[in-house]
């Protein structure tokens, strides 16, 4: 799946939200590339990002700040995920005496 995402980054707000299959990347492309021209002719500062995901879930989990509803939201994702990474991180070895 691609992902073509309009994110304005000051107000924390996903814009647009759009899926191509696979097979439309070109699609998604000339979307973006749309769009970024929109943007710029109108002075808007918003990202314009393809994305290319299994699924939407799977980029709702690897770019969870274009989701996250506020801070708090955010912050709890990226303590989730830090716990993640120390719980699977190997333990140091300890020196023989």
């Amino acid at each position: 799946m691609v992902f073509l995402i309009e994110y304005d980054p000051p107000s924390g707000t996903l814009v647009q939200f759009r899926t191509f299959h696979d097979s439309e990347l070109g699609a998604a492309q000339d979307a973006r590339f749309e769009l970024e021209l929109k943007l710029k002719r109108e002075g808007v500062q918003h990202e314009a990002v393809i994305l290319e995901a299994p699924s939407e879930e799977a980029v709702r989990h690897t770019h969870g700040r274009y989701f996250a509803k506020d801070v708090a939201e955010l912050v709890r994702g990226s303590t989730q995920a830090q716990a993640l990474i120390m719980s699977t991180a190997e333990l140091p070895h300890q020196s023989e005496s």
